[in-house]
């Protein structure tokens, strides 16, 4: 799955850009989004998932997240806090 490989690194690649601790919520699961292999083993594009951002460049990481899951067709709904 192809498309799903590039899925898994663009959203790994974005996050790293951000200081911000970034949480991506599946079900009970609680996986790391600069983390590549949690990514690998947790991310299927027909699952909704909650993303968790905490930090200085909260804002920002937010924005870019929502965009590359979009981009992806992956249905993701940001945790305002």
């Amino acid at each position: 799955m192809s498309s799903n490989n590039a899925a898994v690194v663009e959203i790994a690649q974005t996050a790293g850009k951000f200081t911000s601790s970034i949480v991506l919520q599946a079900d009970n699961k609680y996986i790391d989004v600069k983390s590549i292999l949690g990514l690998f083993t947790t991310l299927v594009s027909n699952k909704g998932y909650e993303l968790h951002v905490h930090g200085p460049d909260a804002d920002e990481a937010k924005a870019a997240m929502k965009e590359v899951f979009s981009k992806h067709d992956l249905k993701v709904d940001v945790v305002e806090d």
